[in-house]
């Protein structure tokens, strides 16, 4: 500890960095910071000079409103079952997409793995009227498959390129070994792709459902009625709900973050982990 210590005294490089790093990340904390804090004060003390306020009495029936008002419950459950299935289905047609373009041989493999990353290019916002009419020929507006499609289809060819990545690195020999002990092509993907690939699917599982958390656009042009609307509407709601009250619409916002950031803070590892060997190994 001590050897530590004088080493970064005198290594004013070291010192320097640490210092940096130390600025940056509370630059990247500081809007949470606010968030937090202006969801504890009263709204009228929101106009009080300085970035942060104190406040005199930490409000926590800002967060109490918040949860029984405006339908956040309802939402809540919606968000966690589309972004689960959207997770799920990802999950399972990358692998085998990577399974299918990385060890099988077919004439136009090539072509189809360019086609799933090519998706990586397309705005989402450029889809959303051709999807609407076809969405509305096809009777699924309103309902729960307007949200998942998209959500499926765009997270796609980040899953796709990631699993192929990760899967190119496993030797071929551990599958034809399973295939001469009489596994077939389901079998080997369970019992030995699957483990193997752990980083990658944790990886994928995580981006996917974080890119999709707070998602607004597709739900609220594809959504009309409440049933299967998403958390971000309930910030939309206690905006007109609580035009006046400032401080319930922070706690609303505080609330609707929270998930998603237990969840990065809980796996982060695995998100560094998973892209890193993707990329190296790819």
């Amino acid at each position: 500890m001590e050897k530590s210590a004088i080493a970064t005294r005198n290594n004013p490089g070291r010192v320097l960095t640490i210092a940096v790093m130390t600025i940056i990340a509370g630059i990247q904390m500081f809007p949470l910071i606010w968030l937090i804090d202006f969801s504890l004060c009263n709204s009228n003390e929101l106009f009080t000079n300085g970035i942060l306020v104190w406040p005199k009495k930490i409000q926590w029936v800002n967060y109490f409103l918040a949860f029984t008002n405006g339908n956040f419950l309802h939402y809540l459950k919606n968000s966690l079952l589309i972004n689960t299935l959207a997770v799920v289905l990802v999950l399972i047609i990358s692998i085998m997409a990577a399974f299918a373009c990385s060890r099988m041989e077919w004439k136009l493999k090539q072509a189809a793995s360019i086609l799933m990353v090519m998706g990586m290019m397309i705005p989402v916002h450029a889809t959303l009227l051709p999807n609407y009419v076809i969405y509305d020929k096809l009777g699924i507006t309103d309902t729960i498959w307007a949200l998942l499609i998209p959500y499926v289809a765009f997270s796609l060819p980040q899953g796709f390129f990631l699993t192929t990545s990760f899967m190119s690195s496993i030797p071929k020999e551990l599958e034809e070994a399973a295939l001469i002990d009489g596994c077939g092509i389901y079998r080997i993907l369970t019992i030995i792709i699957f483990p193997l690939m752990k980083s990658s699917i944790v990886t994928v599982s995580i981006m996917t459902y974080l890119n999709n958390w707070n998602e607004f656009m597709l739900a609220i042009t594809y959504l009309s009625s409440k049933k299967w609307k998403t958390l971000p509407f309930a910030i939309l709601e206690f905006t007109g709900q609580y035009s006046s009250n400032y401080a319930v619409q922070f706690a609303v916002m505080a609330l609707s973050a929270a998930p998603a950031l237990i969840i990065y803070i809980i796996l982060n590892k695995h998100i560094t982990k998973g892209v890193a060997l993707g990329a190296v190994k790819g």
